[in-house]
Order: C-alpha cells, then sequence, then structure tokens
C-alpha cells in the first residue's frame, strides 16, 4: 500500500486534529529517519498508522487483546496504553504490515520499552515533538532531537515521566523499563 492510501485510510479513523498530528508526527518521522540514516519509508509508514486505534471502541480493544494474546497487563488500562499494541495488531491483520521493526515502532509508540530500535525512538519522539505539539519544553525537546537521537529518548521519555509523576498517573511497567534502560 502507498502513503495516500495509508494517509486516505487514517483520515476516515479519527478526527481532523488527530489527523493533522499524524502528519505532523509522518514529517518529524521521515526528518529524523534522515537525520539518523534510518529507512525513510518505514519512519514514514509507522508515522502514519501510529494512532489507527486511537479512536477504536475501547471495548473492542480489549476483545483484540483478549481474543489474540496481546500482554495481558494492558486490560487493566485505558486507551492511552491499549491504542499503542491495538494498533500495531490492526497494521499487522488489517494492512498486512509484517515489517517487525514498524510493528513495534507502533506498538511502543506511547510507552516505549527497553532496548529500542533505532526507529521506535524515532516514532516515540516524534509524536512528541511534531510541530503541533505545544507543552512547556517542548522546543528543548525539538532541539535535542537534532542532536542526538539517545539523548533525546532520554529526555523524552524523563519529560514523560515526570508528567505522569507530578499529575499523580499511574506508569505503565513497561515506560518504567524504558526509562530505567534509557537512563542506565
Amino acid at each position: 500500500m502507498e502513503r495516500d492510501e495509508y494517509l486516505a485510510i487514517v483520515k476516515t479513523r479519527m478526527p481532523e486534529k488527530r489527523y493533522i498530528h499524524t502528519i505532523g508526527v509522518m514529517e518529524t518521522a521521515c526528518a529524523l529517519a534522515k537525520r539518523y540514516d534510518e529507512d525513510i519509508t518505514s519512519a514514514e509508514t509507522a508515522a502514519i498508522l501510529h494512532d489507527i486505534a486511537k479512536y477504536a471502541d475501547e471495548d473492542l480493544m480489549r476483545q483484540i487483546v483478549k481474543e489474540n494474546g496481546l500482554d495481558a497487563r494492558l486490560l487493566s488500562w485505558g486507551s492511552e496504553i491499549l491504542h499503542g499494541p491495538v494498533g500495531a495488531w490492526i497494521a499487522e491483520h488489517e494492512f498486512n504490515i509484517r515489517n517487525e521493526d514498524i510493528l513495534n515502532a507502533i506498538r511502543f509508540h506511547t510507552t516505549g520499552r527497553a532496548g529500542m530500535s533505532k526507529l521506535e525512538k524515532i516514532i516515540y519522539i516524534a509524536d512528541m515533538i511534531e510541530p503541533n505539539r505545544n507543552f512547556p519544553g517542548v522546543e528543548a525537546l525539538r532541539e535535542a532531537a537534532k542532536e542526538n537521537l539517545d539523548e533525546a529518548m532520554e529526555q523524552c521519555i524523563s519529560h514523560s515521566m515526570l508528567f505522569l509523576v507530578q499529575t499523580k498517573q499511574p506508569i505503565f511497567p513497561v515506560s518504567v523499563e524504558c526509562f530505567n534502560d534509557v537512563v542506565s
């Protein structure tokens, strides 16, 4: 499937604001892929599909988790955590994506994980720093992404963890593992 075909389908599954975000993630991911010598087509595909399940019915997402042997810990979490792994499942089964690196980039784009590939880091970072994001500290994250991918990943996961702690939100265990991995 070509980029425009993916974009046309994705556009039907999300509000306009989220579609604009997706375009921003795609453009940012492609720029990072070029900067860090990663396959641009893989970055583009993962970026376009990263939020494919974001607006899926939560009960349907839970059903996909249960019926397809996805990480059972997901069942205790809401759509913010569910949509990554379910999105990877949709990418594989509906869009016939077989590249495990693309699938993992979609799967872990909100949580990160220990041992992330370059593509996974690119999608995680691009999702956080795309041009439509506007939060305190985003400019520093954008600057870090221009200089060093690993340093940018460390800063991005640290920013996410700090936000979750400050707002007293539970932290998915895989995110803690990611944080511990990138800071060690």
